[in-house]
């Protein structure tokens, strides 16, 4: 049997030495890449970037010294009723954000600034995407919200981020008014109809008294329509309270099921008062009104139905004016902390990093390269024309290069 050779090993020298007899292959076109690379990051267009800082003023009260002050001690109501109808700030941001990310306005600033020439470009779609792609904005590390606009001159990027800025407010104020618009005119469709009813049961009341001559009740029975008054006062608050939930939440939200659940409680209540003839069987004070003589249960109704409409008319005339207050006002929402100015230094493009990284790009193929052009230079046995072919390459370079081995 023949002795079969054992093939050697290689050593880390082995690999070193390699790189050194082919070193000025690997030193020449180091080179040659890093002019190249220098003179397209030097060629690049400059970009700017100029950044400008907001602030979401908080606790922002409603004007007039607030609708819970108008209202007195239905502060709960008055809350509610505040942040349903945008009377009180509901300036977030996420709504900052997601205005400034909105379609209309990156098309409204593009359309400023004849941004699609910019971008070279005729197909709108095209330009947001590329404008999305050199503006930013967030929050910092502070809570307040960064704009920055990329661009290459530094007067326009200052311009298009202070736009921004102001456009976002302006949009934001836009739609606070359009709702409290809306609200006022569901408010004001409310206020009438509880004047038109005030006047209705103040009418009948006074047709009452005059034909029966009857000025005042027993106090018994005026226990018993204080109770029902006030429990259908609750009964019309719960109800516009059930509609703010509607709005704010949702039909199949908890909280607007919760409060449903308290309007059935108090519609029962107030027909229990009116109609249910056990209510005299529990209570030494409240009777059912049906068990009441004729007169003095009309009279009772009548009275009742004004305090009624009194008490609504407490709610719902504060709110309605606040609402008309509301639609007029346009304050601004957002607080400019830093303006935007023209930036003296460049953002980009980063050259330091373009040449870097096309200098360890290249070493990094070039050495495995070096290797296999090693190998084949080397090659003197051939199993095939290939391996010939990169054997005549390699060894083409090694003139071309006047490399000594």
């Amino acid at each position: 049997m023949s002795e079969q050779q054992i093939p050697e090993k290689h050593v880390f020298s082995d690999y070193i030495y390699i790189l050194f007899k082919w070193k000025k292959f690997i030193i020449i076109n180091l080179i040659i890449v890093i002019i190249i690379s220098t003179v397209i990051a030097f060629l690049m267009p400059v970009d700017y970037k100029a950044s400008a800082t907001i602030m979401i003023p908080q606790n922002e009260e409603m004007s007039l010294g607030g609708l819970g002050s108008i209202l007195g001690g239905k502060s709960s109501l008055a809350s509610l009723g505040a942040r349903a109808f945008g009377l009180s700030s509901n300036t977030t941001e996420d709504v900052i954000l997601g205005i400034i990310n909105s379609r209309t306005a990156l098309t409204d600033a593009i359309k400023r600034f004849d941004l699609m020439k910019y971008y070279k470009t005729n197909n709108i779609d095209k330009a947001l995407k590329a404008f999305k792609g050199d503006i930013s904005f967030g929050p910092n590390e502070y809570g307040m919200i960064d704009f920055s606009v990329i661009n290459k001159d530094p007067e326009t990027s200052a311009e298009i981020t202070n736009y921004l800025v102001a456009l976002v407010d302006s949009l934001n104020i836009k739609y606070n008014i359009e709702r409290a618009r809306e609200n006022r005119i569901f408010i004001e469709q409310r206020y009438n109809k509880n004047v038109k009813d005030l006047k209705n049961a103040e009418d009948s009341l006074y047709r009452f008294q005059k034909k029966y001559g009857i000025v005042a009740v027993p106090e018994q029975l005026e226990v018993s329509v204080k109770a029902a008054a006030e429990i259908e006062a609750e009964l019309n608050q719960k109800e516009i309270q059930a509609y703010f939930m509607k709005q704010q939440y949702g039909v199949n939200s908890p909280q607007y099921n919760g409060v449903m659940a308290e309007v059935n409680l108090l519609k029962d209540k107030v027909m229990q008062l009116k109609d249910s003839p056990s209510l005299s069987a529990t209570s030494n004070v409240l009777f059912p009104f049906k068990e009441m003589p004729d007169i003095a249960i009309q009279y009772l109704r009548n009275y009742q139905e004004v305090k009624v409409q009194q008490e609504i008319m407490e709610i719902v005339m504060p709110m309605y004016e606040q609402a008309k207050v509301d639609e007029q006002k346009s304050i601004p929402t957002i607080m400019v902390l830093d303006k935007a100015v023209p930036p003296e230094l460049k953002y980009g493009p980063k050259r330091a990093v373009i040449i870097l990284g096309a200098f360890f790009l290249i070493l990094f193929m070039i050495i495995p390269f070096v290797f296999w052009a090693e190998g084949a230079a080397s090659r003197d046995n051939f199993r095939n024309p290939l391996q010939s072919k990169e054997a005549g390459f390699a060894k083409k370079l090694i003139k071309i290069y006047r490399m000594k081995f």
